[in-house]
């Protein structure tokens, strides 16, 4: 636990899933006395984008059970990290209902078009992941930024494995998650001087619906069992198992306290060894 959160607030973008890495993100800053905003898009399950699938309804419960479990402020509101009016509309209430922020975690993200080679990738569906994955982590601290005011903040972008090692078939992702880490590097160095200091963290194969999603898709596609995609993605990870969001979650909270003091502008693998590069 690091006890410097204690009654500092964040917000934790795309926290609407309860198997989620946001939703971890917002129990584990909790449990270390943070207040938190949880922020999602409210939309309805669609199968070809599991990362979209938060009702105000689940969203709601799951802020009340932070609420409840940690003892801290909790709430909840909708954004949209693709539009304008969502995003000042969701910074106006933060503003309102804590009055500073000190934690930002930019997590909200999606894919549309896979699986799909560059020649062949829909258009659309390429710039809406660009749009949602990398414009929606600038336009969001764009907004909360001067909420920030106090030295000693914190954001923490949320990019991948594949903004290093390039995977097949899932261009548009790869290319919005090294869009990310440069622009980690970018804020850090501009916020330094503000006492705010801005990194990244690059998953890899984590439990949550997003992965059972990608075995569903992969096992369909090449026509195997989701087990069976799952044990040949295992055997890339010297540690031979998936990845948790609490593991994930873990490492935010570390990179949002002071423990972490004097670490800015980096982008930190948590892959299970499947990635040892830097």
């Amino acid at each position: 636990m690091y006890p410097d959160l204690k009654d500092k607030t964040a917000l934790v973008s795309g926290a609407g899933k309860k198997a989620g890495i946001g939703y971890a993100v917002a129990r584990k800053l909790a449990a270390c006395g943070a207040n938190v905003l949880l922020a999602d898009i409210f939309r309805q399950k669609d199968r070809s984008n599991p990362l979209v699938t938060t009702s105000e309804n689940e969203l709601s419960e799951l802020t009340e059970s932070v609420r409840s479990d940690f003892g801290v402020r909790a709430e909840y509101c909708h954004l949209d990290v693709t539009d304008a009016d969502s995003i000042a509309r969701m910074a106006e209430y933060a503003g309102a209902q804590f009055g500073q922020i000190q934690v930002l975690c930019n997590n909200a993200g999606s894919v549309f078009g896979v699986p799909n080679t560059l020649h062949t990738y829909d258009d659309e569906a390429w710039q809406k992941t660009l749009d949602v994955n990398l414009n929606g982590v600038f336009r969001v601290s764009k907004a909360i930024v001067p909420l920030m005011t106090a030295p000693g903040g914190s954001i923490v972008n949320l990019a991948s494995r594949a903004a290093k090692v390039p995977p097949a078939f899932n261009g548009a992702y790869a290319v919005s998650k090294a869009g990310v880490m440069m622009l980690t590097k970018v804020m850090a160095r501009e916020l330094a001087g503000a006492g705010i200091r801005v990194n990244a963290v690059c998953p890899g194969v984590i439990a949550t619906d997003f992965t059972q999603w990608r075995f569903e898709l992969e096992a369909e596609i090449l026509q195997a069992s989701e087990e069976e995609r799952q044990a040949e993605m295992l055997k890339t990870i010297p540690l031979g198992r998936l990845g948790t969001a609490d593991e994930v979650a873990d490492l935010i909270a570390f990179l949002a306290s002071a423990q972490s003091a004097y670490i800015t502008g980096q982008a930190v693998n948590i892959t299970g060894g499947q990635l040892m590069e830097l």
